[in-house]
């Protein structure tokens, strides 16, 4: 991941941006006109703006080819006003990763529940061809030492059962805590993936839990998940009454109140960063002002983010909040998860960001992160930015499920997307295209 560019720098780069995407969009007045008016009148997406040429922003699945990662620079760099928003995975996936070797290491007396020298886990893995999973898959096994080099990064792949050690994608890996030697190996893993092909599947994620925990679950030590809809799934179907820590990811509420009953942590991707700059980038851009406003610079009502809790990396046209840890330490600072960042909530004023209409898709509204923690925070951030968002619930299964509740794509001022798989922008690009 690259550092945050100087804000300078920043600024001049997507000025110049703005100023082609104004003139492509053929709106109202010169970009000095719309930046500097403060007026609400006609804006980069006015009612005459093609939808081609409209904001749009990718968010949570990032535009890529599901087998190897690669972005799909089409898709990022659809017009002008695109922009992809979500967090930025490795570094999260590391943290996780090491969240727990921190855990193992600190709680070695008695974590070994049949005594036989090695620290077992299995770990629930969401979907094998989402990056965000692969990362996380990637960062436990890097942590813990049992990952294995495939094509010059470490094998995501699950393993299914791997009791004896033997699977060909892991390898045991070996942790040394006062003076004592373990083994830590992954006993299991697999796809939480249901029948009807949703994955991050939480339901699956319980029956898993409870096949393994039937057949070896003396060995198991710790459990890792993906998120945290699915670890809370293990968790209260088996680990909680066994006291076997479980770490997940998201730091979704009912997550971080079960670390006082004995979940094992989670990490915070700061949603709340996440869903602001979400509609902050199409504020902007329907304002006709800089993209960083609001986000490096200050805007008109005070909102700024500060350089610790995202990242904007200009060449993969992305903006990347921070991870946070959560653990018992400092669990309580984290318990509402709806919560609007402080930084960022204030009103704006509607003489001069004048209401717009938003299109924009959750992939799946079964999800548990997406629909108890991020939308609540859009719906917050919606009405400050004095944006009219029509939130659409796909079925996590079919890309069709959604783009056939785009036959209006005219009546919207700017759209923001979820993907069910992050192959499948041009599904959507497509029908703004016509």
């Amino acid at each position: 991941m690259k550092k945050k560019m100087g804000k300078k720098i920043v600024s001049l780069t997507l000025t110049a941006m703005l100023g082609l995407s104004l003139a492509a969009c053929g709106g109202g007045g010169s970009a000095s006109d719309d930046a500097g008016s403060g007026d609400s009148g006609e804006t980069a997406a006015s009612s005459d703006v093609a939808n081609k040429d409209k904001p749009l922003v990718w968010f949570n699945r990032q535009p890529s080819n599901s087998s190897t990662g690669e972005l799909d620079m089409a898709a990022l760099s659809f017009n002008d006003n695109t922009y992809y928003v979500g967090f930025d995975a490795n570094q999260g996936a590391e943290l996780q990763g090491t969240m727990i070797k921190d855990y193992i290491e600190a709680n070695i007396d008695g974590l070994d529940r049949n005594g036989d020298g090695v620290i077992g886990y299995v770990l629930a893995i969401g979907d094998i061809g989402h990056n965000d999973s692969i990362a996380r898959t990637r960062g436990v096994r890097k942590a813990l030492g049992t990952g294995v080099e495939k094509d010059g990064e470490i094998n995501s792949e699950p393993v299914g059962t791997n009791t004896d050690g033997s699977a060909a994608a892991v390898q045991d890996g070996e942790i040394e805590v006062g003076g004592k030697k373990y083994v830590v190996r992954e006993l299991a893993s697999q796809e939480m993936k249901n029948s009807a092909g949703a994955t991050w599947d939480a339901a699956t994620a319980g029956n898993a839990i409870g096949t393994w925990s039937s057949s070896f679950g003396e060995e198991i030590d710790i459990i890792a998940s993906n998120n945290d809809g699915m670890g809370m799934s293990m968790f209260n179907a088996w680990s909680k009454d066994q006291e076997v820590p479980t770490f997940g990811y998201d730091a979704n509420s009912d997550a971080v109140a079960a670390i006082a009953e004995g979940y094992g942590g989670t990490i915070s991707q700061h949603a709340d960063v996440q869903a602001y700059l979400t509609l902050r980038v199409l504020r902007n851009a329907l304002d006709g002002v800089d993209v960083d406003t609001g986000i490096g610079t200050e805007d008109d009502a005070g909102n700024v983010l500060s350089d610790d809790v995202y990242v904007y990396n200009a060449d993969e046209r992305s903006y990347y909040a921070l991870n946070v840890a959560v653990t018992a330490d400092n669990y309580q600072d984290f318990t509402d998860s709806t919560k609007i960042y402080e930084p960022v909530s204030a009103q704006l004023d509607e003489g001069a960001h004048a209401s717009k209409k938003v299109w924009l898709n959750i992939y799946n509204a079964s999800d548990n992160f997406l629909s108890s923690t991020y939308q609540p925070l859009l719906q917050n951030y919606d009405k400050l930015l004095n944006l009219e968002v029509d939130y659409i619930g796909g079925d996590g299964q079919t890309e069709s499920n959604i783009t056939n509740r785009l036959g209006n794509p005219g009546e919207y001022d700017a759209f923001a997307i979820n993907m069910v798989k992050t192959d499948n922008a041009a599904s959507y690009t497509s029908l703004l295209s016509q």
